[in-house]
């Protein structure tokens, strides 16, 4: 005799639709099937709703400066160490006033030219399923660490006379010579630089990593006190003094924030830009992976007028002037809320 009973419906748990079917189940989210619902991601935020960040600074005590930035559950550490360069050790450089010197030519750049700022970046094992102990640096880690270099030196954001440590050498003409108008001045001289090596650690990642180490960075410039270093004529080498009110603070040019963005289609591989999609802001891991088209935009609303430091852009078809705009307004509202945690 057959049965009656009416067989149970196949379900999963929403862990396994994820993995099994992930677009349609990021498209289940952002369109739901009830018109009373609102468009959701996976992670519960609304498609413009960035995470929240936790910004702390002065974390490592034997760093000029530190932080630890957190957003969402991407952690990112940040120190910053000073060493001193010679400037003779750095072949072929003067300082004067001479047309010929390097330093003289517009657009001269010198913390670009002797590299000192000297990013670098690590995925620590265990802050992703991806990464594995004993593996070489990952092609993230390296793309990581040549924008957030471009990015340093394109916007200018240290300042390079921070960098130098002067020496003022003694007037050692004749007395009988100081009323004469043909006594020359005796000018400073640049003894040497401060090389500041910048490394960024991931403990923890789940997406967005540019805009979280680019943000570690800027907290941790603005933490970084150098102590006073001088020049010492009698032993011919650069000393510092060890007191804190003598240590200064680099003074940055703006405050200049990343914001990443990414467009989901509603169907996979479709191309054109009239297609049913969406703007994910600060996007995690999960939907990085189910989108090939990404816009990061660097800005800084520091004055009245929103300079546009850096933008980027990667794959597809779909952002165009009039989504652009909007990617702007957006990035300027991220700009607001992180420049009180890192203008702090």
């Amino acid at each position: 005799m057959a049965s009656t009973t009416p067989q149970s419906s196949l379900s999963f748990p929403r862990e396994t639709f994820a993995k099994l079917s992930p677009h349609p189940y990021l498209l289940a989210h952002l369109q739901p099937s009830s018109t009373a619902s609102k468009p959701t991601r996976a992670n519960g935020r609304s498609p413009k709703q960035f995470r929240q960040p936790h910004v702390n600074n002065g974390s490592l005590t034997h760093a000029e400066g530190s932080a630890v930035v957190r957003i969402g559950d991407t952690t990112v550490v940040c120190g910053i160490r000073g060493e001193i360069l010679l400037a003779s050790n750095v072949a072929g450089y003067r300082v004067d006033k001479s047309s010929a010197a390097p330093s003289a030519c517009p657009g001269y750049n010198e913390a670009k030219e002797m590299d000192l700022l000297v990013p670098n970046i690590e995925l620590a094992t265990g802050c992703s399923p991806a990464f594995l102990p004993g593996q070489p640096p990952s092609t993230l880690a390296q793309s990581l660490s040549t924008r957030i270099y471009s990015l340093l030196h394109s916007s200018g954001l240290v300042n390079g006379e921070d960098l130098r440590i002067w020496y003022q050498p003694p007037d050692l003409s004749d007395q009988d010579k100081m009323d004469e108008d043909e006594t020359e001045k005796v000018e400073p001289e640049v003894k040497a630089f401060w090389t500041l090596y910048i490394d960024i650690l991931f403990i923890s990642l789940d997406g967005n990593p540019f805009d979280a180490a680019w943000a570690a960075v800027i907290s941790a410039l603005r933490d970084v006190r150098l102590p006073k270093a001088y020049w010492d004529p009698d032993r011919e080498m650069v000393l510092c003094e060890d007191t804190l009110s003598e240590s200064k603070k680099l003074q940055l040019n703006g405050l200049p924030i990343a914001v990443t963005m990414l467009v989901f289609k509603a169907k996979e591989h479709e191309q054109g830009r009239d297609k049913k999609h969406w703007i994910l802001v600060d996007p995690d891991t999960f939907e990085e992976g189910l989108c090939d088209e990404s816009v990061t935009i660097v800005v800084d609303c520091g004055s009245r007028k929103t300079k546009i430091l850096g933008l980027s852009k990667a794959g597809g078809t779909i952002v165009g002037r009039d989504e652009m705009k909007e990617l702007v307004g957006l990035a300027e509202g991220r700009w607001s809320h992180l420049s009180q945690l890192l203008g702090r």
